[in-house]
């Protein structure tokens, strides 16, 4: 399978639920974005990286690529390789002077490391395609990862039972300019499971 390579472009946490985060990836050269909800403690070890930020002591990801590194342990690229029932899957493929060896992570671990090696992102076509969100591509200039601020109302779910696919496209499409990308989540997950 074709990997499609992805960029962190945003890092979204809601304010109404606590240790709700999402981080964004953006397709490459491309328009799909790849909303991941991950936990608190992941998405502040992701923006400490994203922020170039030097704690004083090493967080655990900074403890993991230093002892990768005493080893000579190169992370060469994080897969994100499968999504089963909302949960996404991902693998580091990391590279020694003898061996390539793929080991399995959660997304948001590997994406921490990912940002500390600077190493890319890479996902399947079919994970794109099934959990992705298409942008329209009304602003051409690159976005900068940044963190956005994001509120969910409490009660999104039952409203969206209540529309119909057209009222949810059109939804959908106003929480995306907005960059509500967890509410983006919750309404994408609804069309997918009426198509």
């Amino acid at each position: 399978m074709k990997k499609i390579e992805l960029e962190i472009v945003a890092l979204s946490h809601s304010i109404t639920q606590t240790h709700s985060y999402a981080v964004v990836l953006g397709e490459v050269n491309g328009l799909r974005r790849l909303p991941i909800v991950i936990g608190g403690f992941e998405a502040q070890a992701i923006a400490v990286a994203l922020e170039h930020m030097q704690p004083s002591r090493p967080l655990t990801h900074d403890l993991m690529k230093n002892f990768m590194n005493a080893f000579s342990v190169e992370l060469q690229e994080i897969v994100i390789s499968d999504l089963q029932e909302g949960i996404f899957y991902s693998k580091l493929v990391c590279f020694t002077e003898h061996d390539t060896i793929e080991i399995d992570s959660r997304t948001s671990d590997a994406l921490a490391l990912a940002v500390r090696f600077g190493c890319p992102i890479y996902t399947y076509e079919n994970i794109l395609e099934s959990a992705g969100i298409l942008m329209e591509d009304s602003n051409p200039k690159k976005p900068k990862p940044e963190a956005v601020g994001v509120e969910e109302t409490g009660s999104a779910r039952e409203d969206l039972s209540a529309m119909n696919l057209d009222e949810l496209e059109t939804l959908l499409n106003e929480v995306l300019e907005q960059e509500d990308y967890i509410r983006a989540i919750s309404i994408r997950d609804e069309i997918n499971k009426r198509k």
